[in-house]
């Protein structure tokens, strides 16, 4: 699978970790930046994974930063682009499985790398279930997401 990957400069430290673990498992990783712990602004990177996956550059993506929240927030104004905020294994393989999360979110901060790694591992092995009831939900959130990407 494809993957962009971002991180500002809290979400650095742990980056090298998550792109060395996506790649043992054979994903294709492109890394957005940041390139060292220079302070810098989340909502840039954040950007660049949310827009790589929303214009089909990258299947999914993965944004790190220091609580995970700033980053959850600014790649879910991006069309296309469903992102969670998971520091357990049960929420990221969910968050895949029944409401088709494309971007994972974590805060560098908040978890450890073993931790990291875990959620990770679990967030890219998931699959979207296509249930019907799960689909419809998404769908759901799709048409919010028309409904008021216009008048941002």
């Amino acid at each position: 699978m494809k993957i962009a990957i971002g991180a500002d400069h809290a979400g650095f430290p742990l980056k090298a970790a998550v792109v060395e673990r996506l790649k043992a498992k054979g994903h294709e990783v492109t890394d957005l930046g940041t390139h060292s712990e220079a302070a810098c602004d989340y909502p840039d990177f954040a950007h660049a994974v949310a827009a790589a996956v929303a214009e089909g550059r990258a299947e999914r993506g993965v944004m790190l930063c220091g609580s995970g929240v700033g980053a959850t927030v600014a790649v879910n104004k991006v069309p296309g682009v469903r992102g969670a905020l998971c520091h357990d294994t049960f929420s990221a393989r969910q968050g895949v499985e029944d409401d088709d999360v494309n971007v994972l979110c974590l805060g560098a901060r908040v978890v450890g790398v073993s931790l990291a790694l875990e959620v990770l591992d679990a967030w890219a092995a998931a699959r979207f279930s296509n249930a019907e009831r799960h689909a419809r939900r998404r769908d759901k959130v799709v048409a919010i997401e028309r409904r008021y990407g216009a008048k941002l």
